[in-house]
């Protein structure tokens, strides 16, 4: 069994890498920290390259691809914090529509958003005591949480496990509220519909769940981009930084930080790299059952990554000025996005016990 990439998606990978160290550096992630969306011109050229369209079929213009292949290009975004509506559109909405081979809604968006001049997004988690519900044809409702919703020009919006309900989000019926995070490279907004008009995808249970599964790792291997260089900033500072006359890696607590940090991203590498090949290839309880632990390494393991990183930074690693605190952030909204390690493990042992 052969476990390493293929020579094209390494290629692809170094290609990603060169592109947005060019034209979505660190500085630019600096600059979308105050901006509601971002699909500037670093959008449009990962558009250009394809990425937006990996995952669409071939009959909207997309690739066809799978989220292995996709797996180096994300973590890739992870590494530059990239603050555009990546997973939520190229990985959730397009994963959710091109389940269905004979749906006016994606025959209608599939091809726009293969292609980058359209975003979507989907929303799913309920603001307490405001459910979406129906009356007649219209909706209303509030969706809480819904990623890069300020950037999306449709919203597919879950009323339950099995109905998603399309609404474009210029509908003055859809109110698109900004939500403020600790992470501003990450855009998410409070969706409040009063009596909006869309069109209801019905029978969605597995689409949605697949598009959910995905979303879920996209941000994963997100991480491991971002953890990645975490581990890489903080290995080459101690040996800068200088105590008592000495580099600061020479110091015991010092290397077991970065081994545990090396540990965590090891493990969660692995698990994810699984996850993405469980997408593409097995049966939904083995996907549902490999996304469950990707989650669970990361979401404790990456952000334990940042918090050292920030350790072995010290105080200069808690001011703007520094790198290394965008990266924490990162990690740390990657953790607060899904739970603990311990909710995804007690979702695991209620599926396999």
């Amino acid at each position: 069994m052969d476990f390493e990439f293929s020579d094209d998606q390494e290629r692809l990978r170094d290609s990603v890498r060169r592109y947005l160290g060019d034209r979505a550096p660190l500085e630019s992630a600096r600059a979308g920290y105050a901006a509601e969306a971002v699909v500037d011109d670093a959008w449009r050229g990962l558009a250009e390259l394809g990425l937006t369209g990996m995952l669409a079929p071939t009959r909207a213009g997309g690739a066809g691809m799978g989220m292995v292949d996709l797996a180096l290009p994300l973590g890739e975004m992870g590494r530059v914090v990239y603050p555009g509506p990546f997973a939520a559109s190229a990985v959730g909405a397009v994963s959710f529509l091109a389940a269905f081979r004979s749906d006016p809604v994606a025959d209608e968006w599939l091809p726009r958003l293969a292609d980058g001049s359209a975003v979507a997004t989907l929303a799913v988690t309920d603001a307490r005591g405001a459910a979406v519900h129906t009356d007649g044809a219209r909706w209303s409702g509030t969706k809480t949480h819904v990623p890069d919703g300020s950037a999306a020009d449709l919203l597919l919006v879950a009323l339950d496990a099995d109905t998603v309900v399309a609404l474009p989000a210029t509908d003055d019926a859809v109110h698109v509220e900004p939500l403020p995070t600790v992470d501003g490279s990450r855009k998410f907004a409070t969706v409040t519909l009063t009596e909006a008009r869309g069109t209801a995808i019905t029978e969605a249970r597995l689409a949605l769940a697949a598009a959910q599964d995905r979303l879920a790792l996209a941000y994963v291997l997100d991480g491991v981009g971002a953890a990645e260089v975490a581990l890489e900033l903080a290995v080459e500072y101690t040996k800068e930084r200088e105590q008592f006359g000495k580099p600061i890696g020479s110091f015991q607590a010092v290397q077991h930080l970065c081994a545990d940090m090396l540990r965590a991203v090891e493990l969660g590498r692995a698990a994810a790299y699984y996850a993405a090949w469980a997408c593409d290839e097995a049966d939904p309880a083995e996907r549902h059952r490999a996304v469950t632990v990707a989650r669970a390494f990361a979401a404790d393991g990456f952000y334990r990554v940042g918090a050292s990183a920030i350790q072995v930074f010290g105080g200069v690693g808690f001011t703007w000025e520094h790198d290394i605190h965008l990266f924490y952030k990162r990690l740390l909204t990657l953790q607060h996005l899904g739970g603990s390690a311990s909710d995804h493990l007690e979702e695991l042992a209620s599926l396999v016990l």
